[in-house]
């Protein structure tokens, strides 16, 4: 009756959205071997133009990161996305980063995550590709897709199927 107390469920949305303006990578050409060599996953990496980040996906979030670095996400397929803001960036402890979710969010693919302070992240000599990794790529994984090149944040880019 009361739709007012109804939790908010995963949108069954299979599709890949740009995480940010610029240019889509494969991931093997992110400058980050833990990445490139797929041990996180098969995913994609973008070089951004700005730093506005939106989510990779629709998904439940399922963390993030102390630091701001880094946000997970369930997608309704039972697929695991790991959105990895910058290379090395852990080690800024948060300074970069502003998000604007929290463990728990519903997210649909290219809703507003947060931002990340590109000029702050190349001063401290560190990469800004964003790198999004199906975590479960092994397990759960079926087929990715992913259409390459200059990319609007929230464009849908690709599909992922899971098993």
């Amino acid at each position: 009756m009361f739709k007012l107390f109804a939790r908010k469920k995963v949108e069954a949305d299979s599709h890949l959205y740009a995480p940010a303006d610029g240019k889509i990578i494969d991931i093997t050409d992110v400058a980050d071997p833990v990445f490139s060599q797929k041990m996180m996953g098969e995913g994609f990496g973008v070089v951004p133009a700005n730093g506005s980040i939106v989510s990779a996906v629709a998904g439940q979030v399922t963390m993030v990161a102390e630091t701001g670095h880094a946000v997970g996400l369930k997608m309704a397929n039972g697929l695991e996305v790991l959105m990895h803001f910058g290379i090395d960036t852990v080690e800024l402890k948060g300074a970069p980063f502003s998000l604007r979710v929290k463990t728990g969010d519903i997210l649909k693919g290219g809703d507003p995550i947060g931002s990340m302070d590109l000029e702050a992240v190349k001063k401290a000599g560190k990469g800004t590709t964003i790198i999004i990794a199906v975590t479960n790529s092994k397990d759960a994984l079926k087929q990715i897709d992913i259409d390459k090149g200059e990319k609007k944040a929230g464009v849908a880019i690709g599909r992922v199927e899971s098993r």
